[in-house]
């Protein structure tokens, strides 16, 4: 039987796809997580049994959750294109199922992604201590 997962979680695993293969060639780089549909489905999952074996099953690794604000260019979208394409819609969603029309539009005119954070993934469960962030580029 197969299980079919939400966006948000096809999203979330790829997200944790692309922080695994950065943490296994030992960039330690702190990943932004934009997206508030995403995010939530994150936070939803860190409290499930199903949380460690989801995380080896993308990241190769379990994954932790801390806290990390930031305004910026978003880093690892070139690396998550280069595996799936252009990201979807629900990247650009926020919480309530809103799309953000006008970040989407500028993400398909420019392939970048400029946005807020408030989170990143790291080596361990649970919250763990963040490395500073290289530099960070506000717009």
């Amino acid at each position: 039987m197969s299980t079919i997962l939400s966006p948000q979680r096809v999203e979330l695993g790829r997200f944790f796809t692309v922080t695994g293969n950065r943490f296994r060639d030992g960039d330690t780089t702190p990943l932004e997580m934009f997206s508030e549909a995403i995010d939530m489905e994150w936070h939803q999952m860190l409290q499930t049994p199903e949380y460690r074996e989801f995380c080896v099953a993308t990241a190769g690794m379990l994954l932790g959750h801390a806290p990390l604000s930031g305004v910026g260019e978003i880093s690892w979208v070139g690396a998550y294109e280069e595996m799936y394409g252009s990201l979807p819609e629900i990247w650009f969603t926020n919480k309530d199922g809103q799309v953000d029309e006008r970040a989407l539009a500028r993400y398909r005119e420019t392939g970048t992604v400029v946005a807020e954070w408030d989170c990143t993934p790291t080596t361990g469960d649970g919250d763990d201590v963040v490395p500073k962030r290289g530099k960070a580029t506000a717009r």
